[in-house]
């Protein structure tokens, strides 16, 4: 986290993101840490309490509610929204936040404290959308082992841990190209994704096996230049010397990560979200100030696409 927060610091201009539970004691202890520090420029919404020093928005009187409300109704009104609940959804504290980033008013939303994940993720599909190409948005966990030798100097994304339950062969396509992304972005590294469970003796008569052979196929299609490599279990991933692990389901991410967490004494940072058009991230609602300030971190360098 160290070294992600001097990338920050080299920024020009911090990274602006905006928070829906802005008065949530733990969002706004992160806030003035993110603030003082120079890791972004915080946005809260809600109401300003007396001397705390930090920007408050108020979507009730903020001169941009009603374009905000104009953007959501053409986002929605092929799903039978109307313009009078536009105007409604648009002033719910996740959804303005979301807006905020979709209008460029801010570069990342940050949310959850508060909120459930489905509605987190659903504030920010709606407001913001996928990215250009991509119809499947995902999860990631950033972790870090000890033995520096592995992965990017000790560091994998585990994908997906967090959203989806049961992809598809396309959906796990395109989780592992978002998942390549992350590699570039927040490991400074190049991709070497490997799919797991994935057997070509076993694609014949497993269904599982043959979703994860065609979504590898889908892989090399559209990214032909990816290294991604087929590997029926993590150690063989590892020892090819991949640095991102493509789950085959939610089950298996998470029974993943959390073995290598608890019993490979590795830190675990996330979940993320990847493949929005503009970062979005979820918060646990038994989230830290510390645990804020560090999704903030890597929702700022999502904005800023990093590369040194």
């Amino acid at each position: 986290m160290n070294k992600q927060a001097e990338r920050l610091r080299r920024l020009a201009k911090p990274k602006r993101i905006v928070f829906p539970e802005g008065n949530d004691p733990r969002i706004m202890a992160a806030a003035v840490r993110l603030s003082n520090e120079g890791m972004a420029e915080p946005i809260l919404v809600g109401q300003a309490p007396a001397g705390s020093g930090l920007r408050f928005v108020d979507p009730e009187s903020h001169p941009e509610a009603a374009r905000y409300a104009a953007m959501y109704f053409e986002r929605r009104r092929g799903r039978g929204v109307g313009e009078r609940e536009a105007q409604r959804i648009a002033r719910r504290p996740l959804y303005f936040a979301a807006l905020m980033v979709a209008a460029g008013d801010a570069d990342g939303t940050v949310g959850g404290a508060a909120n459930s994940t489905a509605e987190t993720v659903r504030a920010a599909l709606h407001a913001i959308g996928t990215a250009p190409g991509v119809r499947t948005i995902s999860g990631f966990f950033i972790m870090a082992v000890n033995q520096r030798q592995f992965g990017a100097a000790g560091m994998f994304i585990f994908s997906d841990c967090a959203v989806v339950v049961e992809p598809s062969a396309a959906e796990l396509a395109e989780i592992a190209l978002a998942a390549a992304g992350s590699v570039r972005n927040l490991l400074e590294a190049e991709p070497k994704l490997a799919m797991l469970a994935c057997s070509p003796e076993a694609a014949r008569d497993d269904r599982q096996a043959e979703k994860v052979a065609h979504a590898l196929s889908q892989v090399r299609q559209r990214a032909p230049e990816l290294a991604v490599l087929c590997a029926a279990d993590a150690a063989e991933a590892v020892a090819a010397g991949a640095n991102a692990l493509i789950f085959p389901n939610l089950n298996a991410g998470n029974i993943g990560y959390k073995l290598v967490e608890r019993f490979g004494e590795a830190a675990a940072f996330g979940p993320f979200l990847q493949g929005l058009a503009k970062p979005a991230n979820d918060l646990s609602r038994a989230c830290t100030a510390e645990d804020v300030y560090g999704v903030s971190i890597i929702t700022a360098l999502q904005a800023a696409g990093l590369r040194s």
